[in-house]
């Protein structure tokens, strides 16, 4: 899949400076000790809920899971099922800019981002015409290929796909050129520039090579046959797409912290704030050293000013099945809120390592969160912990404290869902906490 150079801004040590909460906080936090503290779930027999309203501003401290409350039913999960197969306050924004906008002087193209036009010849030569060898990947906006700048850069180049020229392109397209052009951050995929050429539509951005968390992510038990040569030495190898090693839950911990910060900085530092509107594990891809990147703006749409008041309304629903905010399929309207929830899924996905949608498992278990909070609600989330990770202590309270964030991500309303600002606060404390508990 596509994603980034080595290069100055892939450490550990340097990040953002893993910022405290207080490096989140406005001068309006001091007032919010009165609002709802988190309240969490309760039994039920159709799976459990909860509603869980979080001051985006206050720092909640952790709570037992067997509060009283009700999370407005099942519908957080039912369209998933189906499918089956109000933003921050811009008050604070240039107080906080740096923490989020992290911008990186390395490349010839990083003076301004998105704003070197291609020639079609440029293309060509970057990609040898095009050459289905350096084919690389398949997206919503098109056909993904590994390309060289002339200076040595290694790029991602995103062809829009045919059928999208009559219909549609010019939108999308603009979309894309618009949410890419105006962001610069270590957490997101850095866009170089583009080509629009007669029926041609070409974004190029950074080349992530260490593929995406979902690869990382599909680790499988492969037991080999007794006819095989090797099968003396590797009765039982647990294998990647990659290198053969499980993520940690550490490393888990750190591409969620890295994911949110990167749509924190979308939804709240940018000159507008822009959706996503696709988190997904797959537009998650990894540096060498497992920093994440967010990548694939073809569904990105430029929220509403936020003066306006108002949010971005289509009837033609984007996403992907399994990540989709239910208030947003029922009601087309889609606002931060949106990814906030798909941001809940992924947490999920990151601790069990399994699908948002798994067809394959035992019907109660096919809608992963669904599952996950059911058993996070009777007590026994260490269950839904990915089998390759250790079930240690320090694993345990992280695990409980996850999926508690994940099920305020996920409340059917999006009234009582977290900002994103507030998920990387919390996650922050989680692993701080985390890796004291290591020591």
């Amino acid at each position: 899949m596509y994603g980034s150079r080595k290069d100055s801004s892939d450490t550990r040590v340097k990040y953002p400076p893993s910022p405290s909460p207080s490096s989140y906080s406005t001068s309006s936090s001091t007032s919010s000790s009165s609002r709802n503290r988190v309240r969490t779930a309760a039994r039920s027999v159709a799976g459990v809920f909860v509603a869980c309203f979080t001051p985006p501003e206050e720092e909640t401290p952790h709570h037992s899971r067997h509060s009283s409350s009700a999370f407005g039913g099942s519908d957080a999960f039912s369209s998933a099922s189906d499918i089956s197969g109000a933003s921050d306050s811009t008050e604070g924004k240039k107080r906080h800019r740096s923490i989020y906008n992290t911008v990186r002087n390395d490349s010839p193209h990083s003076k301004e981002p998105g704003s070197v036009k291609f020639s079609m010849a440029d293309i060509h030569k970057a990609t040898k015409n095009f050459s289905p060898t350096l084919k690389v990947g398949q997206g919503g906006f098109g056909t993904v290929y590994k390309g060289q700048l002339p200076d040595g850069t290694l790029v991602a180049v995103k062809r829009a796909k045919k059928s999208m020229y009559d219909k549609n392109l010019g939108g999308e397209f603009q979309s894309e050129i618009q949410a890419l052009s105006k962001v610069e951050h270590l957490n997101l995929v850095k866009c170089y520039g583009y080509l629009e050429h007669e029926d041609e539509r070409i974004v190029v951005v950074e080349y992530v090579p260490n593929g995406t968390l979902r690869e990382h992510l599909e680790c499988e038990l492969i037991r080999l046959k007794s006819s095989s040569i090797l099968a003396t030495q590797l009765s039982n190898t647990l294998i990647s797409g990659f290198n053969g090693n499980v993520l940690s839950l550490d490393s888990r911990l750190d591409i969620a912290i890295d994911v949110a910060h990167a749509i924190t900085y979308l939804h709240t530092y940018t000159d507008h704030p822009i959706i996503h509107r696709d988190i997904k594990s797959s537009n998650i891809l990894l540096t060498e050293k497992l920093r994440a990147k967010v990548a694939d703006f073809g569904f990105a749409r430029l929220a509403a000013d936020a003066e306006s008041g108002q949010t971005h309304v289509s009837t033609q629903v984007k996403g992907t099945a399994g990540y989709l905010d239910p208030e947003y399929l029922r009601t087309y309207q889609l606002t931060e809120k949106s990814d906030v929830y798909s941001f809940g899924i992924l947490l999920v996905e990151l601790v069990t390592g399994r699908r948002p949608i798994e067809p394959k498992q035992e019907l109660d278990q096919r809608i992963t969160a669904r599952w996950a909070m059911k058993r996070y609600a009777d007590g026994v989330a260490i269950s839904v912990l990915d089998p390759r990770l250790e079930k240690s202590d320090a694993n345990g309270v992280a695990l409980d404290k996850i999926l508690e964030l994940a099920l305020q991500c996920v409340a059917a309303h999006r009234r009582n869902r977290p900002t994103m600002r507030r998920c990387a606060e919390v996650l922050w404390n989680v692993r701080k906490e985390y890796k004291q508990l290591l020591v």
